[in-house]
């Protein structure tokens, strides 16, 4: 692994803030469809959606870079409650930037989850950095965790419940489904 300071994940979780997704092959398993009559087609995963929906009602800000752009991710973003949407992004340190800059947080409070080589300058300055087992070999080099749930599989949801663990708020999440 390419990283070599001693943080644990859970002190990486505790201090995010803003929690940014890469699209293709994160919160989908990273295959495009596309229709005879030009529109584009992607398939995400139910439970990744409702932790998203659990997620943001912790107050956690969340985003989207994306390098490509697809109505069916403004849609999405949309259900789920994310406001910072990035599409067509070729440099995605430089909308990492500006959300920071958007947001008023700093690189450390922020947290990156990708899964190919345009991920990792972002990934490289989050706080914490995190990809799913099918990523680019070097992308696992750079990542501080790796999900046990594939990309469009629940992955996003494993990524939610454990920053909701780490920074205390996923009991009072869950309650409403335990009375």
């Amino acid at each position: 692994m390419a990283l070599t300071d001693n943080i644990s994940i859970e002190e990486r979780a505790k201090k995010i803030k803003v929690v940014i997704f890469d699209v293709d092959g994160v919160m989908t398993n990273g295959g495009l469809m596309l229709g005879d009559d030009g529109l584009e087609y992607k398939n995400f995963h139910s439970q990744d959606g409702l932790g998203l929906k659990l997620l943001h009602n912790t107050g956690l800000k969340m985003a989207i870079v994306t390098g490509r752009t697809s109505n069916v991710v403004t849609k999405r973003a949309e259900n789920i409650k994310i406001t910072h949407i990035y599409q067509g992004v070729e440099d995605k340190l430089e909308a990492f930037n500006e959300i920071l800059k958007d947001l008023n947080v700093t690189a450390e409070e922020c947290m990156f989850m990708g899964d190919d080589v345009i991920d990792l300058p972002p990934m490289r300055r989050a706080g914490l950095a995190v990809t799913v087992p099918h990523a680019m070999p070097l992308v696992k080099e750079y990542a501080h965790y790796i999900t046990t749930r594939e990309a469009g599989h629940g992955a996003v949801r494993e990524l939610c419940e454990l920053l909701m663990k780490a920074q205390g708020t996923f009991d009072g999440q869950m309650a409403k489904f335990l009375k």
